[in-house]
C-alpha cells in the first residue's frame, strides 16, 4: 500500500509515494496534473518494480515553486534522497522533457526512458499551437484577468478556474474525466496564485542533443493529441537512437489516464525488455 512521503530536495518539499520492490521505476507528471495521473501504472507495476511517483513543486501536495528552480535537477535530487542510484524514467508531456534533460545531465543514473505525448524544452511552440491556444483556451478568461493573475495582482476567481480547466482540458484530452478537470483546477489555482518563479532548464537543451540519449527509449503518442505535441514525438523517436514509436488510436494528451491498461500494458513489456537483456519486440 502506498503511504504519501515528503521529502525534502533543493530547498523544497516534494510529497511522493512508494511502494513495491525490485528494479526502481520513477513516473513524472504532466504540467497539466499531478502525481495522481500514475494511479493505474504506479499500482499495476508495484508487483515487479519499486515505483516512485511525486509532485513537482509548485504541484499537488508539494510546497510551492519559489524564484530560481530546475525540475530535472529536483528529479536527480529526488533519486538522491531516496538511494536511488539508477532508475527507468517515465514521464507525461513536460515530465518527458524533464525526464529526458535528466538522461542527459547523468546517462548513468537512467536505465530506461518513456517518453509520453512528451514536450521538448528548448523548442518553441510554433505559431499554429500558440493561435489554437489562444483562441479554445486563453479566451475562456478575459485578458485582463489572465494578467492580473500572471501578475499576482489578483486572487483567482474560482468560476475563472473551472473554466480554464474546463477549457484546457478540452483543447488536451477529448472526452476529459473528472480526475483532469480536478488535476487542472488545481494547476491554475497554484499557478495564478503560488510566488513568482524562474525555471531553468539544461543547458544546452535537449532539442540539439537526441542523437546523444543512450537509454533504452519508447515514445508513446497519442494520435488525437494536440498535431504540434506530436510533431514532437515524431523527432524524439527519429532523434533518438534505437528509440521505439508506440501511436494510440482514440487518445489525447493523457494516455495513462485516458489508457491505463494499454499504457501499463506497454511499460510491463518495455521494463522486462530492460530487465532481461532481450531485444526489443515489436509494439502494436
Amino acid at each position: 500500500m502506498a503511504v504519501m512521503n515528503l521529502v525534502h530536495v533543493n530547498g523544497a518539499d516534494l510529497a511522493y509515494d512508494e511502494a513495491g520492490a525490485g528494479s526502481p521505476v520513477v513516473f513524472v507528471h504532466a504540467g497539466a496534473a499531478d502525481r495522481r495521473m500514475w494511479a493505474a501504472q504506479f499500482d499495476g507495476l508495484a508487483d515487479t518494480h519499486r515505483v516512485i511517483r511525486y509532485d513537482q513543486r509548485g504541484f499537488g501536495d508539494s510546497s510551492d515553486a519559489v524564484g530560481d528552480h530546475c525540475h530535472y535537477e529536483d528529479l536527480l535530487g529526488l533519486m538522491d534522497a531516496l538511494g536511488v542510484g539508477r532508475a527507468a524514467l517515465v514521464g507525461c508531456s513536460m515530465g518527458g522533457s524533464y525526464a529526458l534533460e535528466a538522461a542527459l545531465a547523468a546517462p548513468d543514473r537512467v536505465s530506461g526512458l518513456v517518453l509520453i505525448c512528451s514536450g521538448l524544452s528548448g523548442r518553441e511552440w510554433p505559431e499554429s499551437m500558440r493561435a489554437r491556444a489562444a483562441r479554445e483556451v486563453h479566451s475562456a478568461v478575459p485578458a485582463e484577468r489572465l494578467r492580473a493573475y500572471a501578475a499576482r495582482t489578483r486572487a483567482p476567481d474560482p468560476a475563472d478556474v473551472e473554466a480554464m480547466a474546463l477549457a484546457q482540458a478540452r483543447f488536451l484530452v477529448p472526452e476529459p474525466s473528472e480526475l483532469v478537470l480536478d488535476m487542472l483546477r488545481g494547476v491554475f489555482q497554484r499557478t495564478w496564485s503560488g510566488p513568482q518563479r524562474t525555471e531553468r532548464h539544461l543547458e544546452p537543451g535537449p532539442a540539439g542533443r537526441l542523437a546523444e540519449v543512450v537509454a533504452p527509449t519508447l515514445v508513446v503518442n497519442g494520435l488525437l493529441d494536440v498535431p504540434e505535441i506530436q510533431e514532437v514525438s515524431g523527432l524524439l523517436s527519429a532523434g533518438i537512437a534505437g528509440a521505439r514509436r508506440l501511436d494510440l488510436p482514440d487518445t489525447g494528451h493523457l494516455p495513462p489516464v485516458e489508457r491505463p491498461d494499454r499504457v501499463t500494458a506497454a511499460l510491463r513489456g518495455f521494463l522486462a525488455e530492460r530487465h532481461s537483456g532481450n531485444e526489443p519486440r515489436a509494439l502494436a
